[in-house]
């Protein structure tokens, strides 16, 4: 029995090196690594650049993990090349195969990756065409190992399985937490009020407070606070209901109007105050807070009955996409023929300040296979201030959706208000 399981393994090698010798052909041989070079190349270059200028430690990891990789797929075509013509290490075949698996899965990764996110044909055409090539690769290596003896079986089922648990902790610990939703905080408070020297004028100092309770950091499209002094006139008895529905018909904009009710007479509300409150540009740094005053002054014997309050900050996280120098466009005012897009151009009376400058990727590879996107703010001016809106596109290409530029790009909007105060009080503790 130990002589005929002898010969019969003494037979299994020499079947195995002689469908190792005569499967090599040179075409194969340069076929397979015509594969892991420019893989090595690619996922040497992407990882390099995330390793360095990623803007998340998720991103940094991506690239040392590609690196890793890159590097795998080197040692697989050296190897390659042993098993293939020298056979001086005896696990070159191994090896080559790991390295061919492991070119696999990154080409295959990075192609759906650009297949769904990238812009450029040509990066495409690379990866689907290295990820085809990479099926060949283990395919052409897998032959040659006539008989896979079980340490190699059970190296391949470990290679498996960490390439899923390796996945399984990037979706838990890196992609959900970068997912995970987060909006600064904005609130008013009110000061004491204080009157003019010859009491003919009285000023409310009003602060506004952003807090940033998250690990993330910010930048600042846009800062916007307003101020609306209101009559509120008073039914003598219980308004009718064809009354209340004719007021409730002119509930438009939530800024513009006074709650409804059935004894109150709707009034529009008229600005007395309207600035920004922190530079646009600007940023906000994780875990901060950024304190502001502004100051709204009326009559001493102003008509108006209550004044309400309201604030806002458009941003973009930081973990996402990075301004380049926010500045005003070369045409800064859409009636002296700066740009607008059609979906604003639709608005009646529109008067607007347009500001606008480069976005960069969070990620070398992106930032490598998509066009350019600018971001453009417009700052554009009615009845009740300033109203902000900020549009993301490829240069003369069409708008990206208002769910791309909240997920992908992190546009937020933070606002408070209506904050309401009696000028009856206030007129009463001056």
């Amino acid at each position: 029995m130990s002589l005929r399981k002898n010969a019969r393994d003494a037979s299994r090698q020499r079947a195995q090196r002689a469908l190792a010798h005569d499967g090599w052909s040179r075409a194969s041989l340069v076929s397979v690594l015509l594969v892991l070079l420019p893989t090595t190349a690619a996922l040497g270059h992407f990882g390099v650049g995330d390793l360095t200028s990623a803007f998340t430690f998720p991103g940094r990891l991506t690239g040392a993990v590609l690196l890793v990789v890159a590097f795998v797929s080197l040692l697989g075509a050296a190897a390659l090349v042993d098993h293939s013509q020298f056979r001086s290490f005896t696990n070159s075949g191994t090896l080559a195969l790991i390295g061919a698996f492991a070119a696999l899965v990154a080409n295959v990764t990075l192609f759906f990756e650009l297949l769904y996110n990238a812009d450029s044909v040509l990066w495409k055409v690379f990866f689907g065409a290295l990820a085809s090539g990479s099926v060949w690769a283990v395919f052409a290596v897998w032959r040659t190992l006539a008989v896979i003896p079980a340490p190699k079986r059970v190296a391949t089922a470990v290679l498996v399985t960490t390439v899923i648990a390796v996945g399984n902790f990037g979706y838990q610990n890196l992609y959900l937490p970068s997912q995970h939703e987060v909006r600064p905080v904005i609130r008013l408070t009110t000061g004491t009020p204080v009157p003019s020297p010859d009491r003919k004028a009285f000023s409310v100092p009003v602060d506004i407070t952003l807090e940033n309770h998250s690990d993330l950091s910010f930048d600042v499209l846009g800062t916007e606070f307003h101020a609306m002094a209101q009559r509120v006139p008073l039914a003598g008895q219980g308004r009718l209901r064809d009354q209340w529905r004719t007021t409730a018909k002119q509930w438009t904009n939530f800024e513009e109007t006074n709650p409804l009710s059935r004894s109150e007479v709707y009034q529009p509300g008229d600005l007395v105050e309207a600035q920004p409150w922190m530079r646009y540009g600007g940023s906000i740094d994780a875990n901060d807070t950024v304190n502001a005053r502004v100051v709204v002054q009326l009559p001493m014997d102003t008509a108006y009955d209550q004044v309400a309050f309201y604030a806002s900050a458009h941003l973009t996280r930081k973990d996402r996409v990075s301004l380049d120098h926010l500045r005003p466009a070369p045409a800064f005012m859409s009636w002296a023929g700066g740009p607008v897009p059609d979906w604003l151009k639709r608005k009646t009376g529109f008067d607007s300040l347009i500001y606008e400058c480069p976005l960069r990727e969070n990620n070398a590879i992106d930032a490598e296979t998509r066009d350019t996107r600018h971001i453009t703010v417009y700052w554009n001016f009615g009845a009740h201030g300033v109203n902000i809106l900020e549009s993301i596109s490829k240069e003369h290409g069409k708008d990206e959706s208002d769910s791309v530029t909240t997920s992908r790009y992190g546009i937020r909007l933070a606002e408070t208000g209506p904050v309401e105060l009696s000028l009856w009080d206030i007129k009463s503790k001056l």
